[in-house]
Parts: C-alpha cells; structure tokens; sequence
C-alpha cells in the first residue's frame, strides 16, 4: 500500500486549517491557483472543500450540476473544464459529498499518467485522514478493501488486479483526462463496474461515473458519446481567463519554412513522429527556434518547449547550450529521480528553459512557467490546448504567458494557435492576446463577405428543406416577416422552450439576462446541425459577448433541438424560455410595443392590446437577430435574379426570334 509521510500531512493540515478568502481580482498574487477562492458575499458563504478550502463559484456550480444529474438517475458523466481550473479540488470534493448507497461506499479514481496518480492520492489523503487510501500503480498493489483508492489504468488492467475490486462495494469511479475513455482498457474497466452499456445498471447496481478533461473531443474519430452520456459542466479557458482565474496569453506565431507534405499519419490521426521530426529536426530550423526564443522571450523566466522526439529534445537542447542559455530536458526514458530533481529545479527557477516530448502534455502543475515554445507541429487540436495549458496557471509575479507557436504556416491540416480562434493556421500574430485575436478574426471575416456570399446561398437552399424556416422572399414586407410565426411551430412541436425562427433556418432562445442560444443549420454543403451559447459580458467589458461557445453538434434537427434544450434547462431560469408560461399570454408591455413602432410606419403602429407579451417578445427577438437586415438582403439578391434572369430571356429570345411578316413593333 502506498502511503504518504504523516509529518508532511501534519504540517500541511496545520497550514490549510483556516479557509482564507481571497479577491478573484488579486488571485495572481497566489502560488497554487487551484486552491483560489472569489470574493463571496456574507448572506451567501462558499461552500468549504475536505481540503478546508473555500470553492470557486464555478467549481461549487459544477459538484453541484453533477450531483443534479446523479438525483435524476443519470450515472455516466463528464466534466469539461480548462487546465489550472482546480479539478482535482473538484474530485476530491465529489467523493465526499456523493452519498454511499447500502454497502456501496468506495470510490476507485482512475488516470494513465504516474504523475496525475500520485497527485490525486496527495489530495485524497490530505482531505480524508481518516480514510484509507490505496494505490494501484507499478509495484504498489492496493487491497481492493480502500475508501479510496487510485489507480493507473495500465496497472489496474495487468493480470488479474482488477477482479479485487467489487462493483457492488464502490458508489463513485472517476476518471481523470477522460477523453481517454474509450480507449480499449478503460472500457475494460467501464465492463466490470457494469457502466459499458446504459442498459446494464439498470440490472445490476452500478457506480456513477464522473470524467474530466480539457478537451472533451478525440481527433482519432471515436465517440465519448459511447460511454458518456451528458457534459454537465463546461468552462472553457477563454472563460477562465477573461474572469481572471487564469493567466492571460499572448501569441506569436512565428513561420518555419519546413514541408510536411510527405509526413503521414500515426494511428491517432497526428503526425508520424519519426517523420515528422526528420523534417522539423534539422539544424536550419532549430537555429530558427533558438534566435526567436532569444528575439521574443529571453526575458522569460521559466520556458517549456515541446519537440517531438528523443532527437530533436537532444539535438535543440545542445543549440540553447551552444547560445550560451541554460537548458536542460525531461523525457519518458529520464529515470524518475532524475526527472523530478530537474522539474523542481525548473520550478525553483533554477534554468530558464526546460524542454520535452510527450511528458508535460497532461497533468503537470508548474505554475510558474511563463513561456511556452512550440516547436512541434499538430493536427490535435487537444495536443494544442494542453500544451498551452500549461502556461495558464497564475503564479505570484506571472503577469501572463508567452506562447510562441513555430509551427503557423507549414501544412494543410495544421492545428496552431491562431486556429483556436477560428483564423487561418497561417495567420502571423505578434504578441497578440485573446482580445488581439478575436479582432483580427473579426477583421478577417469581413475580408471573406464577399465570397461568404455564395455559400450564403446555398446555405440558404440547405435551411428551406427544415421545417419551418422562413422564408424571406416570400413576404411583401419586413413588418409581415417580423410578426409571421410559422417558423415557431415546427421546432415547438418538439421542444418546450419558446424557441423563435429568425430565418436562415436559424432558431433562437433569449432570456431577460441577455444571454442566449442559437441553433444554426448546415453551412457550406457540410453536414450537421450546431447549438451555440452567447454570454453576455458586464457593460464595463470590451466586447458585448464573450466568444460563441459550440455547446453541441447533431446530425438531425430532432437531436440538435434535444440537445440544445438539455443544456438551456440547466443554464437559463425556466420561468423565462418555456413556451406556456402565463406571462406569455399577458398584454405586451408598453416598453415592447414602443421598442416595435421604432421599426414600423407611422400610419401603423401598434398599440398593447394589439399582441401578447410572447407574441411581442418573439417579435423583438426576431428583429434583434438580424431578420431586418436579412430581409433586405435577400430581397436585394432576388431583385438582382430578377435582372439577370430578364436579361437572360431577353437575350434568349433575341437568338430564337423568327422574322414574321407583319407590322414592326
């Protein structure tokens, strides 16, 4: 059994005994940004952790979330949360608070990693001290018997070690870095604990199953969905940053001329690595790499810098040496003693600039690094983020984090950091922060006006063929559009939100906080429907939403509008989507019939008794997404038809027209 040292544990316990409250504002000043409390207010204390830790809001949102669906007899969920956003506080905070069922009271966590094992153990025996805590890993054999126990998959799946652990004695398996749960050894383990299939708990009595990950996706095309059943809990780390629970970044992308036409796929669906690094590992681009870490980030006191194999870690390691810069690496093949020295050297400060492959892609917490190089490209969008991930954590002195992408313009299929923000991979930034990058999205969005035209189209003629689209051109004018209902009705069939037809086959759903949901059809001959989130930000902010958030994807519009709901229940109040409420039915307010005449002719206006607050609601909804502006628009284009088609019959007639005797017209 693995066990910790109890004089470390007593001084640890002694030093966290007294919840410390500190300003979500001044959580930079912190060394450990998971343990950060906000600013809470005296009528509404946060709850207090095992940990005696008081929990972020958002963190308190999440158990919480989790533990609803778990009431509602849901049992296989996951959590979708940023890299620094604390979730092993999370984890730990679940095992207390999710109840033992008769004889079921274990908990088994699972990760793939030694270094996220040993951390969860570290919480666990630190939060429960009156808790036996098991470790499954390498030589550490766990007894099967534990409250807690924390295992590598890989050693829980040798021999026969997993048999010792009962279904029926555990209430709660989690999985840490879960967008690996389908891989073939935790479906193993998923099988024994009778969660594989929704339809086995409903015979046997079965553990919930709670997985986390910062990037809820795999890019070798399975799906999550095969064994979770519901996200109930996503932030993202554009969230996380503009609420200043972690760093701000920056971005250069810098182009290395490398062609990586020839490189192949491995099994995931990324690069080949031994291909990829005969073409990246050369001496012109290392040289590269070492004169622009020195031209952008010398003043960096801690850099990560991730290569793609043992010999471009060796072979750029030797580079920064030779410029005279301290350097030193971390590989799988590094002993673990070795490793660890180097790393708490690195957080030490000790050398500015530490690089690997593969070993700090998940679960490492150096929150002082304030630097992060790539100088390896990706197709993983996942690799990305977790790469940048590391660099996000606030530390005290940290004012933000350079990432330094080498990899922008080098191939089609290439995922860097500018494509996080919907640009080009090819796009050239310089210290360019989030708001930096979203501006020149903007920018380049309407670059594309133009040629988005076409595709508008025929994205049009894809939006006819959903029930209930409107149809602008079929109406004489914008007024009749505005208060036309006919493209509710189809999609209130199904739901029981009081979604609203906006044209296009766009359907949206607002509350009063200004927030709101967008179900937008296939674009561009693609396939799929997607459920977008809009959050509204404070009036003092930059920018009046925060970037749109992809909350679900779906082949069909039954699924999408399923989905798309699931996820307005669990974040707008009730009182103000669903479609039967009786305020709906009032008189419109004399704020709504004001607000409507501003758009109609004076010799038409409306008066309250003239529609319903749900009738004048879904008006105003209408008009504030653009069905004005796409009425004009389309009526402009079927003018422009109207021309060219007359033209055309002209013309037509003029090479088809016969000579008739008569009079001349």
């Amino acid at each position: 059994m693995f066990r910790f040292s109890r004089h470390a544990l007593r001084l640890s316990r002694r030093t966290a005994a007294v919840p410390v409250r500190i300003s979500a504002r001044s959580a930079s000043a912190t060394t450990n940004p998971s343990c950060i409390p906000p600013q809470t207010s005296a009528s509404a204390p946060a709850p207090v952790s095992p940990l005696q830790i008081t929990l972020r809001e958002y963190q308190e949102e999440c158990i919480q979330s989790v533990l609803s669906y778990l009431e509602k007899g849901h049992k296989r969920l996951g959590i979708s949360l940023a890299t620094g956003s604390g979730k092993t506080v999370i984890f730990t905070h679940l095992i207390d608070r999710i109840p033992s069922l008769d004889d079921a009271s274990q908990t088994l966590i699972l990760a793939h990693r030694r270094e996220l094992v040993e951390q969860a153990a570290r919480h666990c025996t630190l939060a429960y001290p009156d808790k036996r805590i098991d470790i499954e890993m390498g030589n550490h054999q766990a007894s099967g018997a534990a409250d807690i126990t924390v295992a590598s998959i890989q050693s829980i799946m040798s021999g026969d070690r997993l048999s010792k652990f009962d279904p029926l004695r555990h209430k709660l398996l989690l999985v840490d870095e879960a967008h690996h749960i389908v891989s073939s050894q935790y479906l193993a383990v998923l099988e024994h604990f009778g969660l594989r299939h929704a339809a086995d708990w409903n015979k046997v009595p079965a553990p919930a199953l709670v997985g986390v990950s910062a990037t809820f996706s795999r890019f070798d095309g399975r799906k999550l969905g095969a064994v979770i059943d519901h996200i109930v809990y996503h932030r993202d780390y554009i969230d996380m940053i503009e609420e200043n629970w972690l760093a701000n970044v920056i971005f250069t992308t810098v182009e290395m001329k490398a062609d990586l036409s020839k490189v192949g796929s491995g099994a995931g669906g990324d690069f080949q690595s031994g291909a990829l690094s005969k073409v990246v590992n050369t001496d012109q681009t290392n040289e590269i790499v070492i004169k622009t870490w020195l031209a952008r980030a010398r003043e960096r006191h801690s850099t990560l810098v991730f290569c793609v194999d043992l010999s471009h870690v060796s072979n750029l390691t030797a580079k920064f040496r030779q410029y005279g810069i301290e350097a030193q690496f971390v590989t799988g093949d590094t002993p673990k003693k070795v490793r660890s020295a180097r790393v708490q050297a690195f957080r030490n400060g000790d050398f500015p600039v530490l690089l690997n492959c593969g070993v700090f892609t998940e679960g490492t917490d150096i929150p002082n690094i304030d630097c992060v190089l790539l100088a390896r490209p990706t197709k993983s969008r996942n690799l990305l983020v977790q790469m940048i991930g590391r660099g996000m954590r606030l530390h005290k002195g940290k004012e933000n984090c350079h990432v330094i992408d080498m990899v922008a313009s080098l191939s089609t299929g290439v995922v860097s950091t500018p494509t996080l923000f919907g640009l080009d991979p090819a796009e050239i930034v310089e210290n360019a922060d989030s708001e930096a990058m979203t501006k020149i999205k903007e920018r380049k969005e309407k670059e594309k006006q133009r040629e988005a035209e076409v595709a508008e189209v025929h994205e049009r003629l894809v939006s006819r063929k959903i029930p209930g689209t409107i149809t602008f051109t079929d109406y004489d004018s914008v007024h009749d559009l505005i208060a036309d209902s006919k493209g509710d009705q189809y999609i209130r069939k199904i739901s029981e939100f009081a979604w609203v037809g906006v044209g296009d086959g766009i359907f949206v759903l607002t509350t009063n906080s200004g927030n709101y949901l967008s179900i937008r059809p296939p674009a561009g001959g693609k396939s799929g429907f997607k459920a977008v989130y809009y959050r509204k930000l404070p009036a003092d902010a930059k920018f009046k939403y925060a970037i749109p958030k992809i909350v679900a994807e779906a082949e069909s519009f039954e699924h999408i509008v399923h989905a798309a709901d699931t996820f307005a229940s669990e974040v707008f109040q009730h009182i103000w989507i669903a479609k039967n409420q009786s305020w709906r039915r009032a008189p419109a307010s004399l704020a709504q019939v004001n607000f409507l005449n501003t758009v109609r002719p004076k010799d038409d206006q409306l008066t309250p008794n003239d529609l319903s607050k749900g009738k004048a609601g879904d008006m105003i909804t209408r008009i504030r997404h653009g069905a004005k502006g796409r009425f004009d628009k389309a009526t402009a284009k079927k003018k422009t038809a109207d021309r060219i088609r007359h033209k055309s019959e002209t013309e037509r007639e003029r090479l088809t027209s016969q000579t008739q005797v008569g009079p001349l017209v």
